[in-house]
């Protein structure tokens, strides 16, 4: 159980893991291991469990059957660590995640809104 909602931890196949995202498509999976791996964490996914569906009404007397249930969403996973002190937040804004290339991981890098992550001069230290 976490103190927060910023420093989830739970068992993932079997181990205990910082949560690092939940819900996440394989592409961003497969972002998110690399990164993490490249600095030092063991990463586990493991697929995240069916959002619960409420049972579809009985037909009323007189109506036809209802349609056909929807095809079940796109598979999603639950990303975490096994450093289960591991917290996303710190790691971003303490400047503790580094890329390949040696830069430091900003939030724009890990929303993967950028393809390369440009090193920013904290606002402590501009000026």
């Amino acid at each position: 159980m976490a103190l927060n909602k910023n420093h989830e931890f739970e068992d993932l196949d079997g181990v205990k893991c910082g949560i690092v995202e939940k819900n996440v498509p394989a592409e961003r999976v497969a972002f998110l291991k690399e990164l993490l791996e490249y600095n030092g964490y063991t990463v586990v996914a493991v697929p995240s469990p069916a959002p619960k569906a409420a049972p579809a009404p009985a037909p009323k007397e007189g109506e036809e059957a209802a349609a056909p249930p929807p095809p079940p969403p796109p598979t999603t996973f639950t990303v975490g660590v096994t450093d289960y002190t591991f917290n996303t937040i710190n790691a971003l804004y303490g400047r503790l995640l580094k890329t390949k290339d040696g830069h430091i991981v900003t939030p724009a890098y890990w929303q993967q809104k950028e393809q390369q992550s440009h090193d920013e001069v904290p606002y402590y230290e501009a000026g």
